[in-house]
């Protein structure tokens, strides 16, 4: 593992703020409401109940490996994280992901999902998400750090239709390059705590 000074760190970041510092995700509509932003640097500022959240705030994409529960293979996936806020206290949580082939080519959709971030005064993370396949659920967890997280389910909610899944983990980090890893676990069908999904998301807007 290669071992970076902090000039080199330091020069990174500011690389890496140059090429996305000016982007922000479009405006739909003129609202009589706060500006909803993915850049730290425009629009609202963020809420001082957030601080412990901050280096989430930005737009990601990347790939990253997932595993199917139904059939049981290992497949890579491409993926774009939307973390934006407008001033109040949460952040606002949009996922999307595809199949990609062994060529890194688009295959399908796959997986979708949205909600919000929220962290209490005692520094409690709550992680509250919606999902397309028919699913709610409700995470807790805490900071490891000032740039990672692991949180845990507490509640699973399923529709009727909905595509049965068992209670996660998930471990959120910026990683030393500025990227934003994580990793996520899931009880299988035999209770056994399994990977499902892996990904490392460049930051492309914030």
């Amino acid at each position: 593992m290669t071992t970076r000074s902090g000039n080199e760190a330091i020069a990174d970041a500011e690389q890496r703020a140059a090429e996305t510092g000016d982007k922000n995700i479009p405006a739909v509509g003129d609202l009589p409401l706060p500006e909803n932003t993915a850049n730290l640097r425009l629009g609202p500022d963020l809420h001082p109940g957030l601080l412990g959240l901050l280096p989430l705030v930005g737009v990601w994409e990347g790939e990253g490996e997932g595993h199917d529960p139904i059939t049981g293979e290992d497949y890579p996936f491409g993926q774009q994280i939307i973390v934006s806020h407008d001033g109040g206290n949460y952040l606002c949580w949009e996922s999307r992901s595809w199949v990609l082939d062994e060529d890194g080519a688009y295959v399908k959709p796959d997986l979708r999902e949205s909600g919000f971030w929220r962290i209490g005064e005692d520094d409690t993370v709550e992680l509250l998400l919606t999902h397309a396949e028919g699913s709610i659920e409700l995470y807790y967890g805490r900071p490891l750090n000032q740039t990672s997280w692991n949180l845990t389910t507490d509640v699973n909610i399923r529709t009727e239709t909905g595509t049965h899944t068992g209670a996660a983990k998930r471990l959120y980090g910026l990683v030393p390059d500025g990227d934003l890893a994580y990793v996520e676990e899931r009880l299988d069908t035999d209770g056994d705590l399994t990977p499902r999904l892996s990904a490392k998301l460049k930051r492309v807007i914030g």
